[in-house]
């Protein structure tokens, strides 16, 4: 046993080759915790530095570990083309209040290929008026792809902003067949 069980909550990284680059699965025994895009060594870094810090324990590099093992297969088959749904425990501890009510609604309505506006889905969580919340809500998402923050989308039509950057968003959506295949 390593020190990091000790303290009771194990958090284990691995860095999965994707369509839209490298990203980063974060696991604790709770199940998925956070999915960080672009995860080159100096994003990466930056992300296990916060999430030590917030959860007070070091995550540790273990690709192998059975807490990843589903979610890496999960988002292969999901980049693949051969899943539409994640079915995985979620770890909900990085985000709460407003935030975590907006995500959860995002991840259980909103199903694959669709979209939503981000004042939609301030009136589905009893909020209407509070797009711009939405929005913060869907910035400070520890989750994307899984809790699916790409498909929230401007009531005019436009893609809206992401943390990812765009060009990944358009990527997801066109996986998705929502737009066109970007052509690169």
């Amino acid at each position: 046993m390593d020190s990091h069980a000790e303290y009771g909550r194990r958090v284990v990284w691995a860095v999965v080759g994707t369509d839209i680059g490298p990203l980063m699965l974060v696991a604790s025994t709770e199940g998925l915790l956070n999915v960080v895009f672009h995860a080159t060594d100096a994003v990466r870094d930056k992300a296990l530095a916060r999430l030590a810090e917030r959860l007070g324990t070091e995550p540790v590099e273990a690709p192998g570990s059975p807490l990843l093992a589903e979610a890496i297969r999960q988002f292969q088959a999901y980049f693949s083309g051969e899943r539409q749904v994640f079915e995985l425990p979620l770890d909900w501890s990085l985000i709460s209040g407003f935030n975590r009510q907006v995500l959860r609604e995002l991840a259980t309505g909103v199903p694959y290929g669709a979209v939503v506006g981000y004042g939609d889905l301030a009136e589905r969580v009893g909020q209407p008026g509070a797009a711009q919340a939405v929005g913060a809500a869907m910035g400070s998402n520890p989750l994307p792809v899984v809790v699916p923050c790409h498909r929230v989308v401007e009531r005019d039509g436009g893609i809206g902003g992401f943390g990812g950057g765009l060009e990944t968003k358009r990527k997801l959506l066109a996986l998705e067949g929502v737009l066109p295949q970007p052509l690169f």
